[in-house]
């Protein structure tokens, strides 16, 4: 052969090969790449490396691994690193990993050494594999290589370690890297915000900026979900502008990021405006607004958006489980099966997850028959599976079935903590002491007796059965206590309560440096209020103003209900003075202390200024503002708000009102009119109604009414012990002590126990207790001397003991000795004897004040020059000067 000829056929091959690169940098399509291929094969030029490497990478593009594989065969073996980096980086690329890394392995076993664009591809095998021993392995092979300062392969290291959740080394990384770029960043900003280190991203963001590197898509859409993980609103907005001026505000990753923050934030406006500005918007741009809307409660705006969503894209299985969950949620149990079969005709296939969502649907909504065939075909369910039907069975009252359930379960799966709070709150609600008792039993033999929430559920059971020590021994076990621990055992204390336990409670709260929350101090307000400790009410008021709870609506109306049972209506009314927002428990509670302390006509005011704040009085309004109304003498004004309640408002009255409008008329002394007004009544007059007549009349000395309403009483047989000791009461006062037995035997035989009278009060931050009669307590000689000494004194300004109120068919002698014995009127001494002369005193009690001890008290009060402030069971009565203000009307 010439040597033209051989040339020629030299320079024919050069273009061939030419031709075929060519043609392999232009592929659309698998069809033309297998042609070119074809080419390649026919010129003998398949195993030429550089050609077999475009090969791989077309193929890798086109999804077809497997013919990558093939191209390298015909290749090997080969010492050029070039096919060997084109298979790693399409199997990689491919999602082939173990595959990936095994190509690496032979390549080191044949001894061609990888370069710089080797490890790229391996490092992030590994990290696709989540190998991360191999990881550190591959990363050790690249120091040996002495590539550990090449800038492509440290952002793979940074990336691999990141996804491996290994953040310290990744920081490790970066951090020793001399030289960095956005990537470099990017890499690390993403690593921490992807792993929920919100802190970390924002500081590293912070940090680039700093280095003078300007952020791009992929940083903002890595900030943004750290934005919205702190509720970063500041920061959020900065970037937000930032969005706008580098101009990646059009990419649908930022905006469906941005969409995602504003979510977080909670601020609805902005991300409605942000998906409105979209020009593209993809399924991940309606299922954030649609899951959004959801997740916020705006159940009903997220079904709407759902049905537009279906007119533009094909919901997919987030979308769906959404939208089920707010059916669920509105209780909307049409429209969540027209959305689950909707869901089956577009052949959705629903995992375990899915179904239980729908499966709390029906249990939540009531349809138990549809809940229970879901649960019986689903294929895997879980714990959540059967506790959601579970929840469902107790919800609606099924209770057998659920107890069935629980058998079965214990049977087929383990329950776990859910389940067993779900069975105590069964156990709570009947006040079931034996089943609780069963579910505990479990508990301890499941090894969930130290779980938190199960502990506080079982705090609550045994308090709400009546077993407190039960109570106090679970938390005294508890080896961590939480919030709600602490909240149970307070509310445990109130229940039965045990005041003092309450407070020692707070107080060792507070020692163990435990923040209050509004559940704590909407616990611990009451126990204020039940024992009037004015000076514990003062420092937790103090401490909500430091905690800052003074703007919160339900702590602010607590606020003033403390102070106003405390007897101290200056403050409740500064209370109300200072809360910025009012709702209708705020105005209730303002008149509700002023009926308290006979101001009526400041209750009337408070209810008209009321009105015009736009605020519509509910029907807790009308028994308090009727009830000031009746403490006042303000029986026109009253009768007039109860036509008001039904003509303006549409309220049809309670049994409530009914009661506090005969009260009304009653303790004004109109008995005939009030006994008309219950016959007239649309609904059967309980005890409540009779009782505030016959109170009266026996105020009133009107025994002919009084015997009437008492036989009305007996015949409703009723179980409060108030109106059949209020009954047995006036049949004491006529003297038919035969009636009298007969009824205090009914009483016994219901097992029904009348209230001992009690009556307390506080002084230097101690609460004192004194009980009817009784003699064991602090300084009881010195009460009663200073007791007969004022009984004389008070005759000699023509006090006669009125011997009507002593309910005991005893000799006169022995009915005075009783009515000195009254619990505030020892209360009353002993404060006279512990304070300072010319001090006002306070005293609580448990029950009305007698009217005797009314009388005394007036006396008293004229006698000592000292204010008496008295709150019986219906009202404050404040003592000064001989007169009282109630003006007799208690």
């Amino acid at each position: 052969m010439s040597l033209s000829a051989a040339g020629c056929r030299l320079h024919a091959r050069e273009i061939l090969y030419s031709s075929i690169s060519k043609a392999l940098s232009s592929v659309r399509s698998s069809t033309e790449l297998r042609k070119a291929h074809a080419l390649a094969i026919t010129a003998g030029l398949d195993r030429s490396a550089f050609l077999a490497g475009k090969l791989i990478s077309k193929y890798a593009r086109f999804r077809e691994p497997a013919s990558c594989i093939s191209v390298f065969d015909r290749v090997a073996p080969t010492n050029n690193v070039y096919p060997w980096n084109s298979i790693i980086r399409a199997l990689t690329q491919n999602g082939l990993f173990s595959e990936a890394l095994g190509f690496y392995s032979r390549m080191r076993d044949v001894g061609v050494p990888p370069d710089t664009h080797t490890f790229p591809s391996v490092i992030n095998a590994c990290a696709g594999l989540g190998d991360a021993e191999m990881g550190k392995v591959v990363h050790r092979h690249v120091s040996e290589a002495g590539f550990g300062s090449d800038l492509y392969i440290g952002n793979a290291l940074i990336d691999m370690y990141a996804r491996l959740d290994d953040m310290g080394k990744a920081c490790h990384v970066f951090e020793e890297m001399p030289h960095r770029d956005v990537v470099s960043w990017n890499s690390l900003i993403s690593g921490y915000s992807s792993n929920q280190y919100w802190e970390e991203a924002l500081w590293y963001y912070s940090e680039l900026k700093m280095d003078g590197i300007l952020p791009d898509l992929y940083t903002v859409s890595s900030v943004l979900p750290a934005c919205g993980g702190l509720v970063a609103v500041r920061e959020g907005r900065m970037l937000h502008g930032l969005v706008e001026k580098i101009g990646v505000d059009g990419d649908g990753i930022v905006r469906n990021g941005l969409l995602s923050m504003y979510f977080k934030f909670r601020n609805v406006t902005d991300a409605q405006k942000v998906f409105d500005e979209m020009v593209f918007r993809d399924i991940v741009s309606w299922n954030t607004l649609v899951c959004g809307y959801c997740q916020l409660g705006l159940f009903e705006d997220s079904i709407k958006l759902f049905r537009e969503m279906v007119t533009i894209f094909t919901p997919d299985l987030l979308t769906f489980t959404s939208v089920l969950r707010a059916c669920g949620h509105l209780g909307d149990l049409e429209l969540g099966r027209l959305i689950h079969d909707y869901s089956v005709r577009k052949g959705m296939e629903f995992d375990t997850r899915a179904n239980n969502i729908l499966l709390d649907m029906y249990a939540k909504g009531g349809n138990l028959l549809a809940a229970r065939q879901l649960f019986n075909k689903m294929k895997d369910r879980d714990s959540v599976s059967w506790n959601s039907l579970l929840n469902g069975y107790i919800l609606h009252g099924s209770y057998g079935e659920a107890m069935q359930l629980f058998k079965m379960m214990k049977m087929e799966d383990e329950p776990d903590s859910i389940t067993h709070v779900m069975l105590l709150s069964l156990s709570t609600q009947f006040a079931d002491i034996y089943f609780g008792g069963e579910v505990h039993c479990h508990i301890v033999k499941s090894g969930f007796a130290m779980d938190l929430r199960v502990c506080n559920a079982l705090i609550d059971m045994y308090a709400k059965c009546s077993k407190l020590e039960d109570s106090l021994r679970i938390f005294g076990l508890m080896d961590m206590r939480d919030i709600v621990t602490w909240n149970t055992i307070i509310s445990a204390c109130i229940h039965h309560q045990d005041c003092y336990l309450g407070f020692q409670m707070i107080n060792a709260m507070r020692n163990e440096g435990l923040v209050p929350d509004e559940a704590s101090l909407l616990g611990i307000l009451p126990i204020c209020s039940l024992l009037a400790a004015k000076q514990q009410g003062k420092e937790i008021h103090g401490y909500i103003f430091r905690l800052g709870f003074e703007s919160n609506v339900p702590v602010g109306n607590a606020l003033i209900e403390m102070y106003s049972k405390c007897g101290n209506l200056k403050s409740a009314v500064g209370v109300f003075e200072l809360m910025k927002v009012k709702d209708v428990v705020t105005w209730t509670a303002l008149i509700s202390a002023y009926g308290m302390y006979g101001e009526g006509q400041k209750a009337l005011k408070a209810f008209a200024q009321m009105e015009v704040a736009g605020i519509l009085p509910d029907h807790v309004a009308f028994i308090a503002i009727i009830f000031a109304c009746s403490h006042s003498g303000l029986v026109e004004e009253g009768l007039n708000l109860f036509d008001c309640m039904k003509n303006k408002y549409n309220i049809d009255p309670r049994m409530e009102h009914y009661a506090c409008t005969v009260d009304l008329l009653s303790r004004s002394g109109h008995l005939n009119k009030a006994e008309d007004f219950i016959l007239s009544m649309p609904l059967k007059p309980d005890a409540s109604i009779w009782g505030a007549l016959l109170s009266a009349c026996r105020a009133n000395g009107n025994m002919r009414i009084a015997e009437r309403v008492s036989k009305r009483i007996i015949e409703l047989d009723t179980d409060m012990t108030g109106y059949n000791v209020l009954v047995s009461n006036v049949y004491a006062s006529m003297g038919k002590w035969e009636q009298v037995r007969s009824v205090r035997k009914s009483i016994r035989s219901k097992g029904l126990k009348k209230s001992a009278g009690c009556s307390w009060m506080e002084i230097k931050k101690r609460v004192y207790i004194f009980g009817t009669g009784d003699r064991f307590f602090e300084q009881f000689e010195e009460v009663y001397q200073l007791l007969d000494i004022l009984g004389s004194l008070m005759a000699k300004q023509g006090y006669v003991p009125d011997l009507q109120c002593v309910l005991h068919d005893v000799d006169d002698d022995e009915k005075r000795n009783m009515l000195c014995g009254h619990s505030e009127r020892l209360a009353i001494a002993f404060g006279l004897l512990n304070t300072k002369p010319g001090s006002p005193l306070q005293i609580m009690k448990n029950l009305r004040v007698c009217a005797d001890c009314h009388t005394v008290s007036k006396y008293i009060s004229n006698i000592v020059q000292r204010e008496i402030l008295v709150r019986d069971a219906n009202r404050f009565h404040l003592f000064k000067n001989g007169a009282c203000s109630c003006g007799d009307r208690w």
